[in-house]
């Protein structure tokens, strides 16, 4: 089985990257694949919503997010974490998230998705809510752990101070594979739950 993580943080060794290392320490002893992928400092531009993608398969621009996509497509399941500014994810990852979410026309459904904030002090939930978003649009269950997944720390290193949050990250990363396996196993046996036409319809006909 195979994890797809994306860390927003433009920062190399950043505390976002220490909660993420403390998931990967876990997914490692479960046998999972683990391929960790940092777009902080990528130069990536928002979505325009030119439609292009429908007809291509993929993004009209050509950068970071086409790379990842098939990347997704192969993964059973996402982590996607970012630092807290301004109460909300790092604006680089947000527009990739756009673009990658929008431009992929592959199944995402039943793919385990998890969010993972990082702050100083406060925002974790408001930017934890927001990443959450893109695995509930697209049919992915939501992985939690003990708690809103959420680390703290500001200066480099810090993170490694929080018990708590460490812990989470663990929990978190048990709990993503224990879906990972059982969605495996009921697909196995069952499949994926009947899809009906989609419906789509406006506040203004």
């Amino acid at each position: 089985m195979k994890v797809l993580i994306i860390n927003g943080s433009p920062r190399k060794e950043s505390n976002t990257q220490i909660a993420l290392d403390e998931m990967i320490g876990v997914f490692e002893q479960e046998g999972i694949e683990v391929e960790c992928v940092s777009v902080g400092k990528e130069v990536v531009r928002g979505c325009v919503a030119c439609g292009g993608c429908a007809k291509l398969g993929k993004c009209v621009y050509d950068d970071v997010v086409n790379e990842i996509a098939p990347k997704f497509e192969q993964a059973d399941g996402l982590v996607v974490a970012s630092p807290v500014y301004y109460a909300s994810a790092n604006g680089t990852l947000v527009s990739l998230l756009d673009r990658l979410f929008f431009s992929t026309p592959f199944d995402k459904t039943m793919k385990v998705g998890a969010a993972v904030s990082c702050a100083r002090r406060g925002g974790l939930t408001a930017t934890w809510d927001e990443l959450n978003k893109y695995f509930g649009i697209s049919g992915m269950p939501i992985a939690t752990g003990q708690y809103w997944n959420g680390i703290h720390g500001r200066l480099p290193g810090e993170a490694t101070q929080d018990a708590e949050g460490l812990q989470q990250m663990r929990t978190l990363a048990r709990n993503m594979v224990f879906l990972m396996k059982g969605i495996a196993l009921a697909r196995e046996q069952y499949g994926l739950p009947e899809r009906e036409p989609g419906q789509m319809t406006n506040f203004v006909r």
